[in-house]
């Protein structure tokens, strides 16, 4: 009967695991570079843009930061409609959303009338004082607090 050393299997063993590796990344995009990290130098551009999808895009103002002055009425029940009047909202396409802190994690309906209110409809939050967060193009902005009812 033939033995085989612990040695030998082991050295096999090495040599057949070495084998399975790959010899190269050349299918993956991009390179280490010493000195410069990962790079993707050698790799194919972005071709082109679509020139009509760039004429539609908004150009928001991002210079001029959003805020609220008032909230009316200042107390509401959930699925009531509140007003939120303010300067610099932006445009339509601009604007982001409203949320309530009471409910931050819910998504609030909004009608966006003009660059200076909104409309929102009250999400269904636990009574207590919440503030109203706004997101423009120009970034955020939070209301005073208001008073949401229990329903």
């Amino acid at each position: 009967m033939l033995t085989w050393p612990p040695l030998r299997l082991m050295v096999l063993g090495l040599i057949g695991s070495i084998g399975l590796m790959p010899l190269s990344h050349a299918e993956e995009p991009g390179a280490m570079v010493d000195g410069a990290g990962f790079t993707l130098y050698g790799t194919e551009s972005i071709k082109g843009f679509d020139a009509a999808k760039v004429e539609r895009d908004p150009v928001c103002d991002r210079s001029k930061r959003p805020r609220i002055a008032k909230i009316e009425p200042d107390e509401a029940k959930p699925g009531d409609k509140v007003v939120i009047t303010g300067e610099n909202f932006g445009t339509k396409e601009c604007f982001h959303t409203v949320t309530f802190s009471a409910a931050s994690h819910l998504p609030v309906a909004f009608k966006f009338m003009s660059d200076s209110a909104i409309e929102a409809t009250v999400p269904d939050a636990k009574a207590g004082m919440s503030f109203v967060i706004i997101v423009a193009g120009g970034g955020s902005a939070q209301s005073k607090p208001v008073l949401i009812k229990s329903k």
